[in-house]
C-alpha cells in the first residue's frame, strides 16, 4: 500500500492554485519593470527627459510595482494557508494511524523516532510546500521570460547564459545527489536524539535515585554530537553552494560587463538596453539559485516524506477489518482458551504460553500467580487483543476475540495495568477516561470504592487538582487507586487487575476487594497478584509457571496438591511454612 498524498491536497486546493497564479502576477511585473527603466534611462541618455514626457512611464512603474506587491503578499498568503493545512492534516493522520497500532507495530518505530516523524519531519514537507508553491513557478517562470527578454535585447550577448547557465545545472545537481543521503542521516539522529531526551525526562526520578546525571549528561552529548556533526556534514552541502553560485554570477556579469560595454561603444546598443540586459542576466541567475534552494529543500523534505509514509504504510497486525461480528458486545464475561501458544519473537523456538488450554466463567472472580515472567500478563493481554495468539483461539462469550470490533472488545473489558499510567490534566478528567459522561457524585463514588476518595479529598483543589504527566505528583499507591478507580467507572464486564495494587497496604486491598465484589458483582474479575493474599478469597486460582499451567484449584486445594503454589505461599509466610513442616 503506498500513501495517497493528494488527500492533503485536494481540500485546499484553491489555495494551491491561487498561490502559485499570485507568484506568476510578481514575475510579469518583475519582467516588465527592467524595460520600462530602460526608457527613463534613454530619455537620460538623450537629454529629453521631462516631467510630462516621463510621467506615463512613471505611472507604469509604480502600477507595476503595487501589481507586484499584491501577488508576492498574495502569493506569501496562499502559499502558507496551503503549507499549514496540509501539515496539520498529516500530523492528525499519522497521530490517528499509530493509535491503531498494535504493540508489535509501534515495536518497529522507536518513540523518538515517531515524536520526530510527526513534528520535525512534517514540518520539513510544510517548508517545502510553502517554498513550492512560491518558487516553482515563480522561479521557472522568470528564467525563461528574462532569457527570451533578454535576447530580444541583444541576441549576440546572450551566448553568455550558454556557458553560464550549464555550469550552474551541473553544479545544483552534484550538490543535491551529495545531500540527499546526508539528510536522511540527519532525521535519524533526531531520531535519537529525541528519544535520549524523552528517556532521561521520563525517568527522572530513577535518574536522581541512582545519581546518574552524569551517565545521562554523557549519553545526552553524545547524541548531542552526532546530530551536530551529521547536521554539519549536510550543511556543508548548502556551504558550498552560495559560494559556487555568487561566483558564476559575478563571472557572469563581468562578462556582460565587458562585451556589451564594447557593443554600446561601437554603437550595437543602447547603455538603457545594456542595463535592462543586466537585470535580465540577475534575474535569470537568481532564478536558477532559487531553483536549486528548491531542489535542495526537496531532497531534504523527500527524505522526511519517505519517514512518513513508512509510518502511513505500515500495516496493523491487529484490526477488526476481517471481524464478522462487528456489532457485538461483551455481554456475560466469560472467558475460554483454547489451545493457546504465542511468541513476542515469531522465530523463538521456545513460547512464551504454551498450549494453554483454561475456561473462566462469567461473572467468577480468578486469581493468577506464578514466579516472575511466566507469562501471566501476556496471557490476559490476549484477552483484550493487545497481541494476537500464533496458535489456538481465545474466545468471549463463547465468541472467538478475532470476530469482535476492537473498539466493542476493548469497552466490555477494563485494565489496570502494572504499570500505572495517569494523564496530564485534573484527577475528575482522568477518572472520567472510564466514563466520559459520568457525573460528579460518580466520580466520587468510584473514588471511595477505590480508597482513593480521603487523600483527593485533602488535595486543595480536592478532585480538580492538576496531575503532571505519567501522574508523577502523587504516590505509587495513589495513583494505583486512581487506576482503580477510572476502571469502576467504565463497569467492564471483565476486569483485569494486573498487580495492580502491589503498592497499597493489605487492610486497603482487602477494602478494594470488597468493592469488586458490591460494585461489579456482574462482572469477571481476573487478578494477577504477587501476594497470595490478594488472590486468597477467588473462586479459582490459576498457577503459572514457564509459559504453562501449573495448577488450577481453590487456595485449599492448591495449598494441599500444588508444589509451586506451596512454594510461593510458605515463601511468604514462613512462620506457617515452619509449621509445616513439624
Amino acid at each position: 500500500m503506498k500513501h495517497k498524498w493528494s488527500k492533503y491536497v485536494t481540500p485546499y486546493l484553491p489555495y494551491f492554485i491561487l498561490g502559485p497564479i499570485c507568484m506568476v502576477v510578481e514575475v510579469v511585473g518583475e519582467v516588465v519593470m527592467p524595460r520600462l527603466l530602460a526608457q527613463i534611462i534613454k530619455l537620460c541618455e538623450a537629454g529629453t527627459l521631462t516631467v510630462g514626457g516621463s510621467l506615463g512611464t512613471m505611472f507604469e512603474m509604480i502600477g507595476m510595482a503595487l501589481l507586484m506587491m499584491a501577488g508576492g503578499v498574495g502569493g506569501a498568503y496562499f502559499g502558507a494557508k496551503a503549507a499549514v493545512n496540509f501539515a496539520g492534516d498529516l500530523r492528525r493522520d499519522i497521530f490517528r494511524k499509530v493509535q491503531s497500532f498494535s504493540f508489535a507495530n509501534i515495536d518497529k518505530f522507536s518513540t523518538g523516532s515517531l515524536v520526530t516523524r510527526m513534528t520535525n519531519d512534517v514540518t520539513q514537507l510544510q517548508n517545502f510546500i510553502n517554498m513550492l508553491l512560491r518558487m516553482a513557478i515563480r522561479s521557472p517562470g522568470m528564467l525563461v521570460a528574462a532569457l527570451i527578454m533578454a535576447i530580444s535585447l541583444q541576441p549576440s550577448l546572450s551566448v553568455v547564459f550558454a556557458v553560464a547557465v550549464p555550469v550552474l545545472v551541473c553544479g545544483i545537481a552534484l550538490i543535491i545527489a551529495k545531500g540527499f543521503s546526508r539528510f536522511s542521516r540527519v532525521q535519524k539522529k533526531i531520531d535519537a536524539l529525541n528519544s535520549a531526551v524523552q528517556e532521561n525526562v521520563t525517568n527522572v526520578r530513577v535518574v536522581k535515585s541512582f545519581t546518574r546525571e552524569e551517565y545521562e549528561i554523557e549519553k545526552f552529548m553524545g547524541a548531542n554530537s552526532d546530530l551536530k556533526n551529521t547536521a554539519m556534514g549536510a550543511m556543508k552541502v548548502v556551504i558550498f553552494m552560495s559560494p559556487i553560485m555568487t561566483l558564476v554570477m559575478n563571472a557572469t556579469i563581468i562578462a556582460i560587463l565587458l562585451l556589451g560595454g564594447n557593443i554600446v561603444i561601437d554603437g550595437g546598443m543602447e547603455t538603457g538596453d545594456l542595463s535592462a540586459f543586466l537585470t535580465y542576466a540577475t534575474q535569470i541567475l537568481s532564478s536558477l539559485m532559487m531553483v536549486s534552494m528548491l531542489f535542495m529543500t526537496a531532497s531534504r523534505s523527500l527524505a522526511s516524506a519517505k519517514r512518513i509514509a513508512e509510518v502511513m504504510d505500515e500495516v496493523p497486525d491487529i484490526s477488526d477489518e476481517n471481524s464478522s461480528k462487528k456489532d457485538l458486545t461483551v455481554k456475560n464475561g466469560e472467558i475460554e482458551f483454547k489451545n493457546v501458544t504465542f511468541r513476542y519473537y515469531k522465530n523463538s523456538e521456545d513460547p512464551v504460553l504454551d498450549n494453554i488450554n483454561l475456561k473462566i466463567p462469567a461473572k467468577s472472580v480468578i486469581g493468577i500467580v506464578g514466579s516472575t515472567g511466566c507469562g501471566k500478563t501476556t496471557l490476559v493481554s490476549l484477552i483484550s487483543r493487545l497481541y494476537d495468539v500464533d496458535e489456538g483461539e481465545v474466545l468471549v462469550d463463547g465468541v472467538n476475540v478475532k470476530d469482535y470490533s476492537l473498539y466493542n472488545l476493548r469497552e466490555g473489558v477494563g485494565m489496570v495495568l502494572q504499570q500505572n499510567t495517569l494523564f496530564s490534566g485534573s484527577i475528575a478528567e482522568n477518572l472520567r477516561w472510564g466514563d466520559e459522561n459520568a457525573t460528579d457524585e460518580e466520580v466520587i463514588a468510584a473514588a471511595e470504592s477505590a480508597q482513593a476518595d480521603k487523600f483527593v479529598s485533602s488535595f486543595k483543589d480536592g478532585y480538580d487538582t492538576l496531575l503532571d504527566q505519567g501522574g508523577t505528583n502523587v504516590s505509587g499507591g495513589q495513583k494505583q487507586r486512581l487506576c482503580i478507580a477510572r476502571a469502576l467507572l467504565k463497569k467492564p464486564k471483565v476486569l483485569i487487575l494486573d498487580d495492580s495494587t502491589s503498592a497499597v497496604d493489605t487492610a486497603t486491598e482487602a477494602q478494594i476487594r470488597e468493592a469488586f465484589r458490591n460494585e461489579l458483582a456482574d462482572s469477571t474479575k481476573i487478578i494477577i497478584a504477587q501476594r497470595i493474599t490478594s488472590v486468597k478469597d477467588a473462586d479459582m486460582i490459576v498457577v503459572m509457571n514457564e509459559g504453562k499451567i501449573a495448577g488450577i484449584g481453590t487456595h485449599e486445594q492448591l495449598l494441599e496438591t500444588n508444589e509451586p503454589y506451596q512454594e510461593i505461599y510458605y515463601s511468604q509466610n514462613d512462620s506457617e511454612r515452619k509449621e509445616a513442616g513439624k
